[in-house]
């Protein structure tokens, strides 16, 4: 008997053992496998997946997509912020951190007007449907704060849905408290959350930006250059900024680019102009942003 005990309290934990480890769970809740390099296919299936099914179930066809600084921020913020920048000057008027300070306070200050026109922007698309439940035409944006904030904020100061695509960053992104809850995203991978990006959209706004404007700006130009995605109207809002930031002109002088490439891009000053650009070119090309057949 005693023999026969011991060899099932050894059957026993043998057989914990086996339940305990890895491979015996199921592979959805297996963290460690999902997160593996063997399964990245599959995370990058499901970061796609899911936001496209959301945005299926919501209605969402048509997209126009704003892109721009999460670091401009209103009009009151600023002049708050510049008032602090004064402050601590006034302390130590030499200081160059504090200068540094003050310029960078100045320069977010010029650049308010920018939020301003995104939440202009903003509430043009979300009056454009026949509804604030219409997502024919749905604002998207990076769903973060800035510009991203200024757009979303304009669709819901007229009742209308907007998206947000958000990131996993090594700072956390927190999403800006405008974005209709169920379009309201998380991605894993920036390769997937561009891929939504472009997937519906029928116009990008870019206002100013930095690195991650500009990378979302070349993405797409290469795209169209390539024929890898069809032509949409793309506008640079903020002629003077952007012709500062990137000289297009010189980069045709030099043939490394020809010149149709540059007839991609429009320059405008205000989200109106942005607006009226958009429709004329649908209009144009025969291409209706509202034409509930498409």
């Amino acid at each position: 008997m005693k023999k026969e005990s011991k060899q099932n309290s050894k059957t026993l934990e043998h057989i914990k053992t086996i339940i305990d480890a890895p491979a015996f769970k199921v592979a959805e809740d297996d963290k460690i496998f999902l997160y593996s390099d063997d399964a990245r296919g599959v995370r990058l299936q499901l970061d796609y997946l899911k936001a496209e099914v959301k945005m299926r179930e919501q209605g969402i066809q048509h997209t126009v997509v704003v892109f721009g600084s999460a670091r401009i921020v209103e009009f009151d913020e600023a002049i708050k912020n510049l008032k602090k920048a004064e402050k601590k000057l006034e302390g130590s008027p030499q200081n160059p951190l504090y200068l540094k300070g003050l310029k960078k306070a100045e320069s977010l200050l010029h650049k308010s007007i920018y939020y301003d026109e995104a939440r202009k922007f903003g509430k043009l698309v979300g009056k454009s449907g026949e509804s604030p439940s219409d997502c024919h035409v749905t604002l998207m944006t990076g769903g973060g704060p800035g510009i991203m904030e200024a757009a979303n904020r304009g669709a819901m100061d007229v009742g209308a849905k907007s998206i947000g695509l958000n990131i996993e960053l090594a700072h956390e992104q927190f999403p800006n408290p405008y974005i209709t809850p169920e379009l309201c995203f998380q991605f894993r991978y920036f390769a997937i959350r561009k891929l939504h990006f472009m997937q519906r959209a029928k116009a990008l706004v870019i206002f100013p930006g930095g690195f991650g404007t500009l990378d979302e700006l070349f993405d797409i130009l290469t795209l169209i250059q390539t024929n890898k995605s069809p032509a949409i109207p793309i506008i640079l809002l903020g002629k003077k900024y952007w012709e500062n930031v990137i000289n297009f002109e010189f980069l045709e002088e030099e043939d490394v680019i020809e010149t149709n490439d540059l007839d991609i891009l429009t320059y405008v000053d205000t989200s109106e102009e942005a607006w009226e650009n958009i429709l004329h070119w649908h209009e144009k090309n025969k291409t209706p942003l509202f034409c509930s057949a498409c």
